[in-house]
């Protein structure tokens, strides 16, 4: 009973339990709907005097009423944006906001400056209320260090991306920045810098014009002339509306809008031909210059809205994207409440206990308050996937807008026109964003292409983008004064006047470009030794010289502190050594022709002396007699052939047309007999024992090379040559006496320099192959356009055949006929005759078969009945003897005793008839 008593009691007490926590549930809940406000505060700073400042107040306002006729939002909450007039001050700006953070203002939309950005993202991180802007696009508000903070629109860093591609696209290697010089502009210039270095580009110069009001027009004319006198003539313009339209004014009254000028601005421009029209004193200002505008994809609520702008703006201002970015960041706020509500959020403040003694003054500090659910309203903003008039709206994990795009706008005169698009998905494109993002990304080079564009001075060429610095002053060029080997620089005796290949090549490249280039040759050495090259490249390294002409190796330490052209000439570093005769012997008449060749030719003289006395065996008297006789006609017959001194008279057909072949044979045998044994017994020789780069480092013995190359350095530094071995020489005469005299074993010099020493002295030789692969090109300062130029205009002249002209103008040497020979090239092989030996083989068997045939018919006639089958039996054999002694009798016996026979024939078939 007392346990079933005590389980009836602990029931009672557990339902009465679950009573009271449904009634404190409830309670709770209907608590915490009737507190909830019945309106939802969120507050906008902007600059209302401003392009964007009046497009975004216009489009916020429809927003906010979009947004409150929609019942399905907010739960019937009201959305009230209170606006707040900066005027252009960032200590307004501050103020603004400090009144919203006052009001329980859950969200704000500000600023539209970068540097208002800074100040207001630690308030918000401190008091976690959302900051949202779409025009403070400073690429270096990290969400890391402002997590509050959120760019409704694409970061200035695409932008500059963008504009670095295009920089790219045309083939720029540098820019001039002219920006205005505070956060925004200043770090979307540094920004632009760092993806510019990317492509191996660079900004030459910052032009950085002061902000706020004190800026004069004097003071962009000083600063844009200072630009003017840089190299470079290709110029992005990063600044504010009304800052931007004035620089153009005083560009185009500097002449900086004319032919070779190009000119590149951000989104202001392409907002300021959005939102207002360009009057005709200025149609002229903008001409030529190629703008961004942020890409909005095209949709029925875009053209809804747009056709709605004339009446909500009542004609006072044109619609651009930032208007549309302000309307989407209304609707992005309000759907990230709607979430944050429907989900169990609740607007409610905190006082921050640290403010509390700020409380009472006259800032009245002490009443901002910390918004209890702005960190899960923050999640709900970044977790938006909506689509709004610009397009689907969404961050990625850098809280960055996807797929970010602009449109490429070219200005001519009062209307402009769209070249192309840039998407960070694919790059350059004359394709919409939208349908290259159904396809594969692809940034490749190939596949990069705007359409053509009018440039400033309304040309349709592309300009250079740069020109000589300091108004056209003439570069000083370098140019080495040889002593030797002047056919690739000297200097005309008593003038000032420079010659050679070199200087020829330069001169027609200079020729190719598309314009002048004002230069003048500065002579670089002491007239009695040739310079060092090393040391003249130096001097382009520090701006003594503005390039360097001449025969200059490209070899790695150069290329690190200059830019070389393309190579001209083709150059490496070869052996020289001396020659000697080749040592002869008793033996030496058998080295024109190999051992086989002159067993066939042994041979063919043989079977054509054998030929010959078939043929001629049956009438010629000369080839008939005892066997032993026989055979030494045969011999004596075949060789007296190769002098063509025979004896014998040749009498039938077919053996002088055998004899006929083999006499041309013979011909030609003996003709390159004579020609190869000549060549073979004054052939020149390298001597022992240096045969390459191997054994010259191996022999120990003194090497010599030329004054002012790099050989020097390459054989001691890269060979680890000992520098006692080596010794410097400043002539070809010098190399000559050095390699007769014995001071050197071998000389070590550039391939050019190498083939004009040989054409003049043929006792030496040049020994292996080349040891190093380089070329002769022009030193230019590091990062020089020019090198770019003339690398593509001698190109040209390799192309259209004007670089060899200057080669054989200058280089066309006759070098030693025995150069380069060597008894195994002289020797003559079977395969240069055998379709000689083939024609004369046939002949001589066609020459027999024919014989042969005549022989049987002959035969037939003589013997009749050995033909027929014997009918005693004649053997094969008996038949064959008869041949053959028929073959071997004289003609004339044979055609006497056919006479007689039928003479007999005649006498018997008389006497029967009588019978």
């Amino acid at each position: 009973m007392k346990g079933r008593g005590f389980t009836f009691l602990f029931d009672n007490i557990m339902n009465l339990v679950c009573l009271a926590s449904v009634l404190l549930l409830v309670t709770g809940v209907l608590s915490r709907e009737n507190s909830q406000p019945d309106v939802v505060n969120i507050g906008a700073i902007l600059s209302f005097g401003t392009i964007n400042g009046r497009v975004a107040r216009i489009a916020m306002n429809a927003a906010v009423r979009d947004v409150n006729s929609n019942p399905s939002i907010l739960a019937g909450r009201k959305l009230v944006l209170s606006l707040h007039d900066s005027n252009y001050s960032g200590f307004l700006g501050i103020v603004g906001a400090l009144q919203f953070l006052e009001t329980d203002t859950v969200a704000i939309i500000s600023p539209q400056s970068s540097v208002l950005a800074h100040v207001l993202s630690i308030l918000a991180n401190e008091l976690h209320v959302p900051l949202l802007s779409f025009t403070a696009l400073d690429p270096t508000l990290s969400p890391l260090q402002y997590p509050y903070f959120i760019q409704t629109a694409p970061s200035d860093l695409y932008q500059m991306i963008a504009v670095a591609d295009m920089v790219s696209y045309y083939g720029y290697r540098e820019v001039t920045a002219v920006f205005i010089d505070e956060d925004q502009f200043r770090n979307g210039i540094t920004t632009l810098g760092d993806e510019l270095a990317k492509r191996r580009s660079k900004i030459s110069y910052k032009a950085a014009i002061s902000p706020g009001q004190s800026l004069t027009r004097e003071d962009i004319v000083n600063e844009l002339v200072r630009a003017r006198s840089m190299e470079s003539r290709v110029f992005v313009l990063n600044a504010y509306a009304q800052t931007g339209r004035l620089i153009l004014d005083v560009a185009q009254s500097l002449g900086m809008m004319e032919n070779g000028y190009v000119w590149i601005a951000t989104t202001w421009l392409s907002t300021v031909l959005d939102s207002t029209s360009i009057s005709r004193k200025n149609a002229n200002s903008p001409n030529g210059v190629l703008t961004l505008r942020p890409h909005v994809p095209d949709s029925e609520r875009k053209r809804a809205f747009a056709s709605r702008w004339h009446q909500l703006s009542n004609g006072s201002i044109g619609l651009n994207p930032y208007g549309l970015y302000a309307y989407d960041t209304v609707w992005l706020i309000a759907s990230a409440v709607n979430s944050f509500l429907y989900n169990g959020g609740t607007i409610s403040f905190s006082k921050d206990s640290r403010l509390s003694r700020f409380s009472g003054g006259g800032l009245n500090l002490g009443a901002l308050s910390i918004f209890n659910g702005g960190k899960l309203l923050l999640n709900y903003i970044l977790r938006t996937n909506m689509t709004g008039l610009t397009g689907p709206i969404q961050f990625n994990a850098e809280r960055s807008v996807i797929h970010p795009s602009y449109d490429i706008i070219n200005i001519v005169g009062s209307r402009f026109r769209q070249i192309g698009y840039w998407s960070n998905y694919s790059g350059l494109s004359i394709v919409s964003p939208e349908t290259l993002h159904g396809r594969p990304p692809n940034r490749s080079l190939s596949s990069q292409n705007l359409s053509s564009v009018v440039w400033p001075g309304d040309t349709g060429v592309q300009p250079r983008g740069w020109v000589f610095p300091n108004n056209g002053r003439q570069l000083r060029i370098g140019v080495p004064d040889r002593v030797s080997y002047q056919d690739f620089v000297s200097q005309v005796n008593g003038t000032n006047i420079v010659q050679g290949c070199c200087i020829d090549v330069f001169l027609a490249a200079t020729k190719v470009l598309p314009y002048a280039v004002p230069y003048k040759f500065i002579l670089f050495g002491d007239g009695y030794k040739n310079p060092s090259y090393s040391e003249l490249v130096n001097k382009v390294t520090s701006n003594v010289f503005d390039a360097a002409v001449g025969d200059i190796a490209i070899v790695t330490n150069r290329t690190r502190v200059v830019d070389f052209t393309q190579p001209y000439i083709e150059s490496g570093l070869v052996i020289v050594t001396p020659m000697m005769k080749l040592n002869s012997n008793a033996w030496a008449f058998l080295r024109p022709f190999t051992p086989l060749m002159w067993a066939v030719t042994a041979i063919f003289f043989l079977v054509v002396g054998v030929v010959v006395c078939i043929l001629e065996h049956r009438i010629n008297e000369e080839f008939r007699g005892p066997p032993k006789k026989q055979i030494v006609t045969i011999l004596w017959f075949s060789f007296s052939t190769m002098f063509f001194a025979h004896r014998e008279n040749i009498v039938s057909t077919l053996g002088r047309m055998v004899l006929f072949i083999w006499l041309f044979v013979v011909l030609i045998i003996n003709s390159s007999y004579t020609a190869s044994l000549t060549s073979i017994l004054t052939v020149q020789q390298l001597s022992p024992p240096i045969t390459g780069i191997e054994s010259l480092i191996m022999s120990k013995e003194p090497i010599g090379f030329q004054v002012g190359s790099f050989a020097e350095n390459y054989l001691s530094e890269e060979l680890n040559i000992a520098k006692s071995r080596l010794v410097s020489l400043g002539s070809p005469e010098a190399y000559a006496d050095a390699l007769d005299r014995g001071c050197v074993a071998a000389v070590v010099d550039e391939r050019p320099y190498v083939d004009l020493f040989l054409a003049k002295h043929c006792r030496f030789q040049m020994v292996g192959e080349e040891f190093t692969r380089s070329g002769w090109g022009f030193a230019f300062p590091r990062n020089s356009p020019l090198a770019v130029d003339m690398s593509t205009a001698i190109l040209t002249l390799s192309e259209n055949g004007e670089l060899q002209k200057i080669h054989d103008k200058w280089l066309k040497r006759r070098g030693c006929s025995s150069q380069g020979s060597s008894l195994g090239s002289d020797q003559l092989h079977l395969s240069s005759f055998w379709g000689l030996f083939l024609v004369c083989g046939v002949a001589c068997f066609l020459a027999l078969l024919v014989y042969f045939c005549l022989m049987l018919c002959q035969f037939k006639r003589h013997y009749p009945e050995v033909s027929e089958p014997s009918r005693h039996g004649g053997s094969t054999l008996v038949r064959l003897q008869r041949f053959l002694s028929f073959a071997d009798e004289k003609e004339e016996v044979s055609k006497s005793k056919l006479k007689r026979k039928r003479m007999e024939m005649l006498e018997s078939a008389n006497g029967r008839e009588l019978s």
